[in-house]
């Protein structure tokens, strides 16, 4: 059971400053209980196993745990999980495009340079959130609801919850009651002035993923952006910072293109070897 492995940062091109990710090359033969457990063991947000497509069109398959449960999509393992495909010698059907399967089906990730970026999935639930999930956000962050500019649904697979903030300091600002966040994912928003390298400042919170703080989270990016984006609180092409509150620094890519939302980034390879199972 001895496998190749990498860990890499995601969302950064200097390495420590992003979001770390696992990736065991090759899962097959390994049970879910093997998978569940060797994510546990990593402690890290997300931990990735690469298989075999079983999908028509797809290049590799991969399936993605948290320290907690299994998720069917996830944004910087998507990118993390190509970066090491491709580093290990895997060949795209297409030039310019990796197919992607996981749980939530076909992904596409367009490289661009030395960037890889996924186009984001359409959203399994969407919406302004009811009066009762605004309640909940505003004691789980501690902040009056005036301060909640907006609540809306945006997940895609994870289960995200996004809120506007005034504005970037307000998020930054934040310090979590994480008991009362319960079930709910949350992703803040906040706006920096204009003129600035990024427009918004993000945070994701998934206590009950055992990952009180995301340093930076693809996943929630896309589903802002598509909420954003659509609303015209957000250009059509933008830069989102992560990870300030946590000592990183996150950079999310977002460009809308021929209908599309790209949510993209730098990964770097910090460790690479075996890992026996």
């Amino acid at each position: 059971m001895r496998r190749s492995f990498s860990q890499l940062d995601v969302f950064t091109r200097e390495p420590l400053r992003g979001n770390p990710l696992a990736v065991v090359h090759d899962g097959s033969g390994l049970s879910d209980v093997q998978m569940a457990a060797f994510a546990r063991w990593t402690n890290l947000s997300e931990t990735t196993f690469l298989l075999p497509p079983s999908e028509p069109g797809a290049d590799y398959r991969v399936r993605i745990f948290t320290p907690a449960q299994e998720l069917p999509f996830a944004g910087h393992p998507t990118l993390g999980s190509c970066q090491a495909w491709l580093a290990g010698g895997g060949r795209p059907q297409r030039d310019a495009e990796v197919v992607q399967q996981c749980g939530v089906g076909l992904v596409r990730i367009r490289r661009d340079g030395s960037r890889l970026a996924f186009a984001a999935p359409p959203l399994r639930r969407s919406g302004v959130a009811d009066t009762a999930t605004r309640a909940q956000l505003a004691r789980c962050l501690r902040i009056p609801e005036s301060m909640l500019r907006a609540v809306q649904w945006v997940d895609n697979g994870p289960g995200w919850v996004g809120a506007m903030l005034p504005d970037a300091d307000a998020v930054l600002a934040l310090r979590p009651d994480f008991a009362a966040m319960g079930e709910l994912k949350v992703g803040v928003v906040g706006a920096y002035p204009t003129g600035g390298e990024c427009a918004f400042e993000v945070r994701a919170f998934v206590p009950a993923l055992s990952v009180p703080e995301d340093p930076v989270t693809g996943s929630l990016n896309a589903g802002l952006a598509l909420w954003l984006i659509e609303a015209g609180l957000a250009p059509s092409s933008y830069v989102a910072s992560q990870g300030t509150a946590l000592g990183r620094a996150g950079r999310v890519h977002v460009q809308r293109l021929a209908g599309d939302i790209w949510v993209g980034g730098d990964v770097c390879t910090v460790v690479a070897g075996t890992v026996d199972l």
